[in-house]
């Protein structure tokens, strides 16, 4: 039992190490298959070490390019990824591996619910196509694979290559101090500026707080306008996978996507969106309605655009709760909410986080081994600034799984929560808005997930095997936690004084969770049913704005410029695994809303008792069944969509 060290040798000669591993897996793969009569502990069991070893080699450099990211990193990356595909379309096209596992079967739970997914997933990949399909089929994915790859680093690209420069003091006066010292340059002649680029902090920063308009509105444009080359690449994308659905059986993506997730039919997606955009639309216009009113009462804005939102929106809820994110953001400082998220979580869990010094890819890199009963139980990294090698956004990576291999070994997990909060300087501590918290909060949620993960057998452990649509629950539930009040009671000090948060400005983060929160769903459906409806049969060209369009008149409620190319940077769908599966976000959220609730104690944050079951069945059962039979059996029944409702403070119309 021990962990892997993070570390590439030579990232010039990986591409090359990796061939030699992947040719070396394949020639044991095939004499797996060759066994007359083999069992699950003689076929399926060997290849869950391989791929095991094989995760182990490849993670480090895949998260290299997302972290610290090099031209060294892209060409290896890129090199890497053409083998990654051949080798998988390998294994897919090896006929005698399906058929030998057609002909397992297992008494244990666990190893049949492998069996079950392996065999499904022969199919999925093409295994009963003929010769010249799985050809076709291989070269659609190797092509899809590259085109995903395109899409986001024309993306990092074009984000990476604009800069709005502002000499006039007055028109940043009103950002707060953390986002001004990040933003101010200072040239040898003494000469002061502001720079401000399409990285989230930065980007984020002025739309928030930016007073002048024109500056709101070019930068706004820039974002909306990034990477127009994507336009080709989603058309090509958007082409192979309608191609890959119908040759392996299905209508369209839509349908073979929801081959492997938790929702039954297309049916259930498109109406579950569409009563979720119902019973939040009166509630989105209200806030609207109450936002115009504000900025042409304040400034004699008579025409609110996209981006004045962000803007008028953190004054309205200013002068509404006299509050904004720079009262509480001197309170979080970056290792103190660190600190006493873990210190939840081991009260939660059962468990402790113990500082270890071990390799990593960069200084501000914080590692913990975890603890259970005074044993390690796995270990989690965290890399949470912003930097520009690294990809905006925030995310859990997965790296070792917990399970027990071929010769009885015990294999520990450990996982990377990434995140691109402000950096700490010399002179400035890392601060987070309590947006970050929940971000870290939710990040965490995944790492969980992961981490204590108990299941003996390496497909079906930690977050492997779990449905796309239900991946988020387990984030989702933890991200809750991070609005109430005897949590945060924990880690909210004065990173100069050391003063707790007066519960004042605490119960102010509860009421404006829910400020604008119809508007923010509205949102996350148009995204969702965008992304669903347009995997339901062949859009090309100027077919996918249009779909967009038609989609915004239900759920945008105010005018979106013509320039506004929102899709060429959806990068979740076109370069992440999201496509045709976006709505995982809300279809998880009633799960997570439902479990929070059960959770709840007003008190003391959490009820232990049904945070146990949660452990018990939720996290500790990775994917060995489906989340909707393991929710039944910690809970005794079904999740309600009311409590999403309930948990935005949205009341249900009857």
């Amino acid at each position: 039992m021990h962990f892997q060290t993070f570390k590439i040798d030579n990232l010039e000669q990986f591409p090359q190490t990796l061939e030699e591993l992947l040719d070396h897996q394949l020639a044991t793969i095939k004499e797996l298959s060759q066994q007359d009569a083999p069992s699950y502990h003689t076929l399926l069991k060997p290849m869950q070490d391989l791929e095991e070893a094989l995760e182990n080699f490849f993670t480090p450099l895949s998260h290299l390019n997302s972290t610290e990211n090099s031209e060294a990193t892209q060409k290896a990356y890129e090199a890497s990824l053409p083998k990654l595909s051949k080798f998988s379309s390998t294994i897919a096209q090896n006929q005698a591996l399906f058929e030998k596992l057609k002909t397992l079967n297992s008494q244990d739970p666990q190893e049949q619910r492998v069996i079950e997914n392996e065999v499904k997933g022969f199919v999925l990949s093409g295994a009963e196509l003929s010769e010249a399909e799985k050809k076709e089929l291989e070269s659609i994915d190797l092509r899809l694979s590259e085109l995903g790859n395109s899409f986001s680093q024309n993306l990092l690209n074009a984000t990476n290559a604009y800069e709005l420069i502002i000499h006039d003091p007055a028109d940043v006066a009103e950002l707060p101090e953390s986002d001004l010292a990040l933003a101010r340059v200072e040239k040898e002649d003494g000469v002061v500026y502001y720079r401000f680029t399409l990285q989230i902090p930065s980007y984020m920063a002025y739309m928030t707080y930016g007073s002048n308009r024109t500056y709101r509105e070019e930068l706004s444009r820039a974002y909306a306008t990034r990477a127009p080359e994507n336009a080709k690449v989603i058309d090509e994308l958007l082409e192979l996978r309608q191609r890959k659905a119908e040759l392996l059986g299905f209508e369209n993506y839509a349908t073979y996507s929801l081959a492997t997730k938790d929702a039954n039919s297309e049916a259930d997606v498109i109406n579950f969106l569409e009563q979720l955009a119902t019973q939040a639309l009166p509630h989105a216009k209200v806030e609207l309605d109450e936002l115009k009113a504000f900025a042409k009462r304040t400034d004699g804005i008579e025409d609110l655009a996209g981006y004045d939102l962000a803007y008028y929106s953190e004054k309205l809820k200013k002068e509404k709760f006299d509050f904004d994110e720079s009262m509480t953001k001197p309170y979080f400082e970056q290792s103190r909410v660190l600190d006493g998220m873990l210190e939840v979580v081991s009260e939660l869990f059962g468990i402790r986080f113990e500082p270890v010094e071990v390799a990593v890819w960069n200084e501000k890199v914080k590692t913990f081994d975890i603890y259970e009963q005074d044993k390690v139980a796995g270990r989690v990294y965290f890399d949470l600034e912003a930097r520009e090698s690294k990809r905006g956004g925030a995310w859990m990576h997965n790296w070792e799984t917990h399970f027990i291999d071929t010769h009885g070994e015990k294999h520990l997990p450990s996982a990377f929560i990434v995140g691109n909060f402000s950096p700490s300087t010399d002179e400035h501590p890392s601060l987070l808005r309590h947006d970050d918290v929940v971000t870290l909060f939710h990040e965490m949620g995944h790492g969980l997930h992961h981490l204590l993960g108990r299941c003996h057998e390496r497909s079906v452990s930690g977050i492997n095997g779990v449905a796309w649509d239900v991946v988020e629950f387990p984030s989702q539930f933890l991200e809750a936690f991070a609005y109430e009040k005897p949590i945060l009671k924990r880690f909210a000090f004065h990173h100069e004084t050391g003063e707790p948060m007066s519960d004042e400005l605490l119960n102010k983060i509860k009421e404006t969770k829910n400020y604008q929160a119809a508007l923010g769903i509205l949102r996350q459906v148009e995204f969702s049913l965008f992304d669903f409806k347009l995997h339901q049969k062949l859009y090309q060209g100027d077919e996918v704005q249009a779909l967009l369009d038609e989609i915004r008149q239900i759920t945008a409620l105010l005018p979106v410029p013509k320039y506004n190319k929102f899709q060429h940077g959806f990068a979740h769908i076109f370069a992440g695994g999201y496509a045709a599966g976006y709505y995982s976000y809300k279809w998880a959220e009633v799960l997570s809303a439902d479990a929070f609730f059960a959770c709840l104690d007003e008190k003391q944050g959490f009820n232990q008792e049904k945070a146990d079951g949660y452990l018990k069945y939720i996290l500790n059962r990775g994917g060995s069944e489906d989340m909707s039979v393991l929710y039944k059996k910690w809970l005794g029944r079904e999740p309600k969509v009311e409590s999403l409702l309930k948990l935005y403070g949205i009341g249900v119309s009857s």
